[in-house]
């Protein structure tokens, strides 16, 4: 798995997505079905799906091979990632017959400047966040008109009114298992058979980069391991969700 050329420096050019009206055409369909409508038809060619090689992430890539292997995938490595992270994503890779894999990683020239002692994820995690994993995926997402997030609505307080479409800088972003529950992701791994993330059974509900992810006490919140200790929730990638009453008074 090569590492991927410096993106097109452009967003691929497209109308402008409605997602209100997206989100009214595919009421009531599944999520695999509405990704095999878009990604071999609306969208194909112009949207990628990122991805993080976590605990729930073969669920998502699976509908995507499904649909279409060959639909581009992102990754980001920060270099930080635990080693059975890159080992998984190997093994889902060769599983589900993704032709189209691009990684992408930090730039060493703002490494160098930003975090020569790559320690800056004990001080400054949204800086840390910002220059290994927003930057990068910044880059990687150039090309396309919209890309796929497997974000869920019960993985956090911050992501319960999560829509299944939304824009965020000129982009579509669909996340396709916004309604899902922890009961329909894994009812997906056991009828299709798929492998777990092993870092899964000790604890680990949602993996990011190592330095910054410890284990989850039950009854906390599946996210409670990331960042713990700095009152963060997100690494920057994705913005927490308000609730739909309190977008609706503000609106």
């Amino acid at each position: 798995m090569a590492e991927a050329a410096r993106a097109v420096d452009r967003i691929d050019t497209a109308p402008a997505f409605d997602p209100a009206a997206l989100e009214a055409r595919f009421a009531g369909v599944s999520a695999p079905d509405m990704l095999a409508e878009l990604l071999t038809g609306d969208l194909a060619g112009r949207i990628a799906a990122v991805s993080s090689f976590g605990t729930e992430s073969a669920v998502l890539l699976h509908m995507v091979a499904l649909a279409d292997p060959a639909t581009p995938v992102i990754f980001t490595d920060t270099e930080r990632m635990f080693p059975e992270t890159l080992a998984y994503r190997d093994t889902l890779v060769k599983r589900l017959g993704l032709t189209d894999v691009r990684v992408f990683r930090p730039d060493p020239a703002v490494l160098a400047a930003r975090d020569p002692a790559g320690e800056r994820h004990g001080y400054d995690p949204d800086g840390c966040c910002d220059i290994r994993k927003v930057q990068p995926l910044a880059r990687a997402l150039r090309p396309f008109a919209a890309w796929i997030s497997g974000r869920k609505g019960f993985q956090s307080g911050t992501r319960r009114a999560l829509p299944r479409f939304e824009m965020e800088d000129g982009r579509l972003k669909l996340n396709p298992l916004a309604d899902w529950s922890r009961g329909d992701i894994d009812t997906w791994f056991a009828a299709h058979d798929l492998p777990r993330h092993p870092l899964e059974a000790l604890g680990y509900p949602s993996i990011g980069c190592a330095p910054c992810t410890s284990p989850v006490a039950p009854g906390e919140d599946p996210r409670a391991g990331r960042w713990r200790g700095f009152g963060k929730i997100e690494c920057g990638i994705h913005q927490p969700v308000a609730p739909k009453s309190l977008q609706t008074s503000n609106g």
